[in-house]
């Protein structure tokens, strides 16, 4: 028997909203003019999910994992994923110990609250299959015994879409993973003009202040779990979800997981905003950056242009949202 999360209050939603926010004016005063990709991370964190970048380099892709470990005063490590890198080089190893004739594990890099997974599509599949139990698990099974991961636990990971040679796509069931898939995107003018300032200012990440925890993180996580959701809204996600493996521009539509994902993603954005329950709005602003890596277009579609992301934002312009009802 499932027992129900408490009715998340209006003064808790509040406090939510204010707290979050701290996070991210401490990670947007270094990352500047990403508020939105940092509001995307900070959806993936306190939903449990994990986020992939996909930008040219030298857009902040490193510098938003580093930001937001040094808001939460949490671990972090980088992996840069090259393709002689092996698994035991991501989850660690047992290594025999002489002097007590036993195997010691000794941890990988990826035994930190925020991991950051650069160029992860430039590692063998099979080491990119490594990072597929503990997305999801949170731990890793070596020589048959798990090792939990700490919790909180994000991977941010990054790809660069320009250069192919040398790269591994990454396999469906892998994308599949990633709570949510966005870009950071070259900065406008007045924001890179203050990044050249602070540059010139030395300003650096020993400078984003400490105002938060892993432990306030996951406290934020379970108070996002209560926020209310309506049988109109649950229906609504389902139907999105399901229209998506009928369009005839897909091969592969989106996963149940997806579905999971949008809820989790929606309430997060409903907390965020100071509301105790979720609305199609939130579903609605969360649906391409959820969604639309979790598609295949077909090779004709794919051909004439056309992107999973405008598939998906038609897909939301097409199904019927339903009116908000609070009553249920």
């Amino acid at each position: 028997m499932t027992t129900q999360a408490a009715p998340l209050s209006q003064a808790e939603a509040e406090e939510f909203a204010a707290t979050v926010g701290r996070i991210a004016d401490a990670v947007n005063g270094f990352m500047q003019g990403k508020a939105d990709v940092v509001e995307l991370a900070l959806v993936c964190l306190l939903a449990g999910g994990h986020l992939l970048l996909e930008d040219v380099p030298g857009v902040g892709k490193t510098s938003l994992a580093r930001s937001l470990a040094s808001a939460l005063g949490a671990p972090w490590q980088r992996i840069q994923f090259t393709p002689d890198l092996l698994p035991g080089d991501v989850t660690g190893v047992s290594v025999f110990h002489q002097d007590s004739s036993t195997f010691v594990f000794h941890p990988g890099p990826v035994f930190a609250n925020v991991v950051l997974a650069d160029e992860i599509n430039r590692a063998s599949p099979r080491t990119q299959s490594a990072m597929l139990e503990v997305m999801e698990e949170h731990q890793v099974t070596v020589d048959g015994r798990p090792h939990p991961v700490p919790d909180p636990f994000l991977v941010i990971a990054t790809q660069n879409p320009v250069e192919m040679d040398g790269t591994y796509p990454l396999p469906e069931a892998q994308l599949d993973r990633f709570l949510i898939r966005s870009t950071v995107g070259y900065p406008d003018q007045p924001a890179e003009v203050r990044v050249l300032m602070a540059e010139h200012g030395r300003a650096g990440l020993g400078d984003v202040p400490q105002v938060s925890s892993p432990e306030q993180v996951l406290a934020l996580s379970r108070t996002a779990r209560s926020v209310h959701v309506a049988p109109s809204v649950f229906e609504y996600i389902a139907a999105v979800v399901a229209r998506s493996r009928q369009l005839p521009q897909l091969r592969l539509g989106a996963s149940p997981r997806g579905g999971l994902g949008l809820l989790r993603a929606s309430r997060v954005r409903a907390a965020l905003q100071g509301r105790t329950y979720v609305v199609p709005g939130d579903v609605q602003a969360l649906a391409v950056p959820v969604l639309a890596h979790r598609m295949l277009p077909t090779s004709s579609f794919e051909a004439s242009g056309g992107t999973t992301e405008q598939v998906v934002r038609d897909l939301v312009a097409e199904v019927p949202a339903p009116p908000l009802d609070l009553r249920s």
